[in-house]
């Protein structure tokens, strides 16, 4: 449990995934030199930028999406966040914060990432940063009943094929047709 074995999995998570396409494979090797010159890379602390841990939570028959409305950006969103100095590794990091934010406790994450991501934003820092999010498919078990935290402006299950207008479509359906939903 430490900054070492956020970032040794973070960076052993990115090694073994398998881009899809050349664009996927430049941010992965991006994101990997990145980890390499950044130490402390998965926490907060490093204020240039941060691997973040997100989910894409899928009911049990993949038809519905859990997607929170994010307060900073006001956008319908995966469900994730940052790594803490706590957590063990970079995928407990996405179940942890997929369970935070959803109130489902018995949540299963499927091995290996299933996509990347990068994006600027000003987060908990107040600062302009960058987030270089890895993305993991979780499932929910059937009838989950979900309870929103303090960390979403609201909480709610979507058919994958009729998200909200304000949802971030672009990496919301990218994200779907890769676990196979789309």
């Amino acid at each position: 449990m430490s900054a070492e074995s956020l970032h040794r999995t973070a960076r052993r998570a990115l090694v073994d995934w398998t881009a899809a396409d050349g664009h996927d494979d430049a941010l992965r090797h991006t994101m990997l030199a990145f980890l390499d010159s950044a130490p402390l890379g998965c926490l907060r602390e490093n204020v240039a930028g941060h691997i973040t841990a997100s989910s894409l939570v899928l009911d049990d028959g993949g038809c519905h999406v859990l997607l929170t409305l994010h307060p900073r950006i006001g956008r319908w969103v995966q469900l994730g966040g940052h790594c803490e100095p706590s957590d063990d590794d970079i995928t407990g990091a996405a179940l942890r914060e997929a369970v935070e934010e959803s109130g489902i406790p018995d949540l299963v994450i499927e091995p290996g990432l299933l996509s990347i991501h990068t994006h600027p934003i000003t987060c908990s820092l107040g600062v302009p940063t960058r987030h270089l999010d890895l993305r993991y498919l979780v499932r929910a078990p059937a009838n989950a009943h979900i309870v929103r935290s303090d960390e979403s402006v609201d909480l709610r299950w979507w058919p994958v094929d009729d998200l909200p207008d304000s949802a971030e479509r672009d990496t919301l359906d990218d994200m779907l047709r890769r676990a196979g939903s789309l």
